[in-house]
């Protein structure tokens, strides 16, 4: 099975991680809190798994496509308990899903391209690709299923097996994927392991993977780097972002209101290429905060289980905290809040959807990630002003722009310092494109044949041309 405890002494009592519902904030059930020490064990057992799984790569399709089935036909536990434990509404959930499966059927047809090298001399040089070894991946609570599968289908279907850890606040429906997946793969080729810290980071420096992939904090990420460079392992990092979405002077405010409201609070804004800035025109400044800030007050909030919830709450206490701090810190700066500004009464992770107007360009709500559902909006008065403001923070995964002429839009966006820009929305990704940040928002490329070769090392064979 993928979610065993390994190295547990006999007789020795198992530890426990108890998983919080963010809707009530109480405990509502446990799973195993893996201890480092068990590490070996699993990664042995990987190691093992992976010389059989790399030599078929037939086999591997055949593998990732009966798993995105699988996937598919236990939608409904699998949505239900990521909602449960995550807090996002239900059909978000099942959006999710949808989403972890499509990508394990996309890298399920993707192979890599053996390639001749022609340069006038007399040998046949080819390269050719080979898989790594054993994988860790270590995922984050915000899309606890989606980044999982965005790390091991092209892992796996690179021919290395997995050790995946979720986020020990969202630990319950990875380990239900484990065992949905199961019957679908070779066992330990995917393995699910879950606990507190340092497990993570004896995953990250272990000598037996050969490539981290993380997705989080800017420190942590830092702190995974380092220890993967112990082994000299291979890392990918998603480290986050702080978004800004420019919206140029001919822009329609009550056609673009709606996307750009969703583009910010959409999984209650804990989104790493969400829009966290919104830099507006001086004199369409007031006309955004107020359509903004209506969609905020009216936007149904409550338990993602609810029917017609259309924000959830904060995944857990801790990040409930940083936005209350943020938000009360921009408000101590001269900040107004246009909508919210303030934890809601009542049980549970909630904060109410908030729109800020006024805010210091040097608060942490502008410069730093505040994760959550608090928008800044902020006025300009020169393009050259908007765009050095968006690109002045550590930041650079993701903006936008936003305006009627298309043309005019893209040579905006074409001056972000991002990985990706988008125009008149945000966020929308396909499978088939890279995903990238620059500055602080990560190292390497995930999606597409990017994310295949990335879990990919060449091979080149020269041989003398026949006479």
């Amino acid at each position: 099975m993928p979610t065993s405890e390994p190295g547990r002494a006999p007789g020795r009592r198992a530890a426990r991680l108890a998983v919080v519902d963010p809707a009530t904030g109480e405990t509502f059930d446990e799973t195993p809190d893996q201890q480092p020490d068990g590490l070996d064990a699993v990664v042995d057992r990987a190691h093992r798994a992976w010389h059989g799984w790399r030599a078929d790569p037939a086999a591997r399709t055949t593998a990732l496509r009966a798993a995105a089935d699988a996937v598919e036909t236990a939608d409904d536990d699998l949505a239900r308990l990521l909602t449960r434990e995550q807090g996002k509404p239900l059909a978000e959930s099942y959006a999710e899903i949808a989403r972890t499966a499509a990508r394990l059927r996309y890298f399920a047809d993707l192979t890599p391209r053996t390639r001749r090298i022609t340069d006038g001399r007399p040998v046949h040089s080819e390269i050719r690709w080979r898989s790594l070894g054993p994988v860790g991946a270590i995922v984050p609570w915000n899309f606890p299923l989606q980044l999982a599968a965005a790390k091991f289908a092209p892992a796996l279907a690179a021919g290395n097996t997995v050790i995946l850890k979720p986020s020990p606040f969202t630990p319950l429906a990875t380990r239900l994927l484990g065992s949905v997946l199961a019957p679908a793969l070779p066992e330990d080729v995917l393995t699910v392991v879950t606990g507190r810290e340092p497990l993570g980071a004896r995953l990250a420096s272990h000598p037996g993977i050969r490539h981290v992939t993380f997705t989080g904090s800017v420190p942590t990420g830092r702190a995974v780097a380092e220890a993967a460079a112990a082994s000299l392992a291979r890392v990918t990092l998603e480290l986050g972002g702080n978004d800004a979405a420019v919206l140029l002077d001919d822009v329609d405010v009550d056609r673009i209101a709606d996307r750009l409201f969703w583009a910010a609070f959409r999984n209650c804004g804990q989104v790493c290429m969400a829009v966290k800035r919104v830099y507006a025109p001086a004199r369409l400044h007031a006309e955004v905060v107020e359509a903004l800030a209506q969609r905020a007050k009216t936007v149904a909030v409550g338990p993602g289980l609810n029917p017609g919830t259309r924000l959830g709450p904060v995944n857990n206490a801790p990040q409930l905290t940083r936005v209350e701090q943020v938000t009360k810190q921009a408000l101590a700066d001269g900040a107004r809040a246009a909508a919210g500004g303030h934890r809601l009464d009542g049980p549970g992770y909630f904060f109410a959807p908030t729109i800020l107007t006024d805010v210091p360009p040097g608060s942490p709500v502008v410069t730093e990630e505040q994760f959550g559902p608090v928008l800044p909006v902020l006025p300009y008065r020169s393009i050259d002003e908007a765009v050095d403001a968006a690109n002045g923070t550590g930041f650079g995964l993701g903006g936008s722009v936003w305006g009627t002429d298309l043309d005019r839009a893209e040579a905006v966006a074409d001056r972000l310092e991002c990985g990706t820009a988008w125009i008149n929305h945000h966020a929308e990704l396909s499978l088939a494109q890279p995903f990238a940040g620059v500055k602080s928002s990560g190292v390497g490329v995930a999606g597409g044949p990017w994310g295949l070769y990335g879990n990919l090392r060449p091979f080149v064979v020269h041989r003398p041309q026949e006479a």
